[in-house]
């Protein structure tokens, strides 16, 4: 992959002639260990990461990072930007219900203009509220102070995917992000397998909300055991995806059309309802059943509780979720007594998340594969804006979205469950590299839009300096010599920070 990216790198820079003066270099006290470790515990370095890992130290900020106590705090001028979406102050029922009154209204017009109009004005909602929730993400994720917990943010996003083309998935996207994902990224494995299965944008998408008592849907439940929680190779069998497919009857989402539902007087105290989220005894199949060797009663809600203790519990799903970690933060193909360490660790903990990751951030492993794991398009577009940048507020994320629309891993945009790969492999192709070469030029010559504010028609901002004190301390003396070479051939300020953005450095971490 390496070879990919500096090949491709020299090609482009071949027919440059030209040498950009580079200032005097000024002494860093980051050693490359420091360096090594922040390009792992944040999306990418800007100078208040440096300056707060330089005033904490390591073991400090990891400390706080992992409590969770430098907060959600974001930039005065962005939160105003996150402020104003619709998708994130109203409340997910609020914003089914409205849909659910729009689509009955359309159903009553005839054919013609007006029905045309009515239709395309939800489309163009449905749009507007994935569009916010795609920004909220990537807001978050360059401008969030706990970068650690961004990243887990993220990470818990694609493992638990959810596809924004399906049916309501889009307008119960903000809700995922925001309620269900975020409150806990750092805190229990169980309580986030417990979020996502009472999630409506998860109970859609895997079909879960249809699944009832002589009307089994098998779908969540293999997922949920393949993909979530024990692995391909957990130790389940087809039968077990049978079994609680039987549980996870009657697991779905109340009704929003304002309707008052007529339970049986012996089912109505079994009702299980938060928010939009309801457990149905009435779809519930209350016979008993056999789960990974074990015999579950048939009690109702009760049933999913058990179940989900006893996954979350075995020695598959402490392997699988330690191994996906590793394979995300540290290698594609992770030190096997790594793996290890942070699988005891959760299962000592009862799947402590922060507790594993903070076995991950204190071992040597983070120093050896330094430089060795390449970045997703997540990764890349956002650690480049941060580094560009530097913490000054952009006013339209749109182009962000778009960008990694082109690197092929929109948001929420994987069809299949299984999340976007975690490996570099995916992400390195020679078209893949041809793209991400011209972002980075978007982003070092200024012709980006990022500081004009989406809708307005006026030209704001520039180009980036890139030669600043943090290059100096924290990434230039690190450089190779073949991105070093390549510097030097740039024509312009613009150029510089094109090169260097696209360069392998930046694109490996």
């Amino acid at each position: 992959m390496r070879l990919i990216a500096l090949a491709f790198l020299a090609l482009s820079l071949s027919l440059l002639l030209a040498v950009v003066p580079i200032q005097a270099a000024t002494t860093s006290n980051l050693n490359p260990n420091d360096i090594a470790w922040l390009h792992r515990d944040s999306f990418g370095l800007d100078t208040a990461t440096v300056a707060r890992y330089r005033t904490l130290g390591r073991n400090v900020l990891l400390d706080k990072q992992l409590k969770d106590e430098l907060g959600d705090a974001l930039p005065a001028d962005i939160n105003a930007q996150i402020t104003g979406y619709e998708a994130f102050h109203t409340p997910v029922e609020l914003v089914l219900t409205s849909l659910q009154q729009q689509q009955q209204q359309l159903r009553t017009l005839p054919d013609g203009p007006e029905k045309q109009a009515a239709n395309k004005a939800i489309q163009a909602q449905s749009n507007q509220l994935v569009l916010q929730a795609q920004q909220f993400e990537l807001l978050h994720a360059i401008y969030g102070q706990n970068q650690l917990k961004e990243q887990l943010v993220w990470f818990w996003l694609n493992h638990f995917s959810v596809y924004a083309g399906k049916g309501r998935v889009r307008w119960e996207l903000a809700d995922y992000e925001q309620n269900v994902i975020r409150p806990h990224a750092l805190g229990r494995f169980r309580d986030l397998v417990m979020a996502t299965l009472q999630s409506p944008a998860m109970l859609e998408f895997l079909d879960n909300a249809q699944n009832a008592k002589g009307h089994v849907n098998e779908n969540y439940a293999r997922e949920l055991m393949e993909l979530h929680t024990l692995g391909v190779n957990g130790g389940y069998t087809q039968q077990d995806v049978q079994q609680l497919a039987l549980i996870l009857t009657g697991v779905g989402l109340a009704p929003v059309d304002g309707k008052p539902q007529n339970f049986n007087p012996q089912m109505a105290p079994l009702v299980v309802r938060h928010g939009i989220f309801e457990f149905n005894p009435q779809r519930h199949d209350f016979s008993d059943k056999v789960l990974l060797g074990q015999t579950i009663k048939g009690r109702g809600f009760d049933e999913v509780k058990q179940a989900i203790d006893m996954i979350v519990r075995q020695p598959a799903c402490a392997h699988f979720i330690s191994l996906e970690l590793a394979r995300y933060f540290v290698s594609d193909d992770p030190p096997p007594m790594l793996v290890s360490r942070m699988a005891r660790t959760f299962q000592r903990t009862d799947g402590d998340i922060a507790q594993v990751v903070r076995v991950m951030f204190q071992s040597q492993a983070l120093f050896t594969q330094a430089g060795k794991k390449f970045k997703d398009p997540m990764q890349f577009v956002v650690s480049s804006v941060r580094l560009a940048f530097d913490g000054t507020p952009i006013a339209n994320a749109q182009p962000l979205v778009g960008w990694l629309n082109q690197l092929d891993q929109p948001l929420f945009g994987r069809i299949t469950p299984d999340g976007w790969p975690l490996d570099g492999d995916a992400w390195s192709s020679s078209g893949q590299m041809a793209k991400r070469f011209d972002i980075a030029r978007a982003i070092g010559t200024g012709n980006n839009q990022l500081f004009t504010p989406a809708g307005s028609t006026a030209r704001t901002g520039g180009f980036p300096m890139l030669t600043t004190r943090l290059y100096y301390q924290a990434i230039e003396p690190y450089l190779s010599s073949a991105t070093r070479d390549a510097l030097k051939k740039a024509t312009s300020q613009q150029e510089w920070n094109s090169f260097l953005l696209s360069s392998p450095d930046l694109n490996y971490r």
